[in-house]
């Protein structure tokens, strides 16, 4: 991958296509997202392999490349803003860059990025506006991710899931929410998270979880067509 500083001169030939589908499983979201991602696929948080810090994300399927959601990235209902700013990257000083080898930019077909005059295109403009609102929504979570962790709510979930077909699944690396230590909260903390706007993240996350027999039921009528 080589970055590059969009701009009109360079780049004016490249067109934009949709993000690939039906190739990531498991995406990263931040809070602005969880509500409407609540009402399609489970919500997990989860740590950065390289960092050991944790991080919320997304499922749409059980394993790597499968999607039980649909033809979109994340379903008709839900399109992960880390899946919509695929090709481009947030540089430093607010500046654009594009990947001008990802799959999703075409020669000759999809939208343009910049307009005759070399102004921003409406499509480039949407661009800008996910990766300033990515950028906010990863301080957001680790302001989120913070509280839950001085709170001692963070708490591991292993699934097991068994299918027709006679395959098992362990899903193991995942992390939620105690509603138990919640409750025993004092009222005083709880105050806290529902000004902060975290206790309805809270919600959002656990509520999620009854999403995962949903993709199960997806996964096993795939099987059974």
């Amino acid at each position: 991958m080589e970055l590059e500083l969009l701009n009109a001169r360079d780049h004016a030939g490249l067109r934009l296509g949709p993000p690939p589908t039906g190739v990531a499983h498991f995406v990263q979201i931040v809070p602005a997202e969880f509500a409407t991602a609540a009402a399609s696929c489970p919500i997990f948080l989860t740590k950065n392999a390289e960092t050991g810090q944790f991080y919320a994300g997304a499922m749409f399927g059980f394993e790597p490349g499968e999607n039980l959601l649909g033809s979109g990235p994340g379903g008709e209902l839900f399109t992960p803003l880390d899946l919509e700013r695929q090709g481009f990257y947030l540089a430093s000083g607010g500046a654009v860059a594009v990947d001008p080898g990802h799959r999703r930019f075409t020669a000759g077909a999809g939208q343009a990025l910049f307009e005759t005059d070399g102004r921003p295109s409406p499509a480039l403009r949407r661009l800008q506006h996910v990766l300033g609102q990515l950028q906010a929504g990863v301080a957001d979570t680790e302001a989120f991710v913070q509280a839950l962790l001085v709170l001692r709510l963070v708490e591991p979930i292993d699934i097991d899931l068994s299918f027709d077909d006679g395959r098992t699944m362990s899903l193991q690396g995942l992390y939620t929410v105690s509603l138990d230590r919640l409750a025993e909260l004092e009222d005083g903390a709880v105050l806290d998270l529902f000004r902060s706007g975290f206790l309805a993240l809270i919600y959002a996350m656990t509520g999620s979880l009854k999403q995962v027999s949903r993709l199960a039921r997806l996964r096993n009528d795939k099987i059974a067509a």
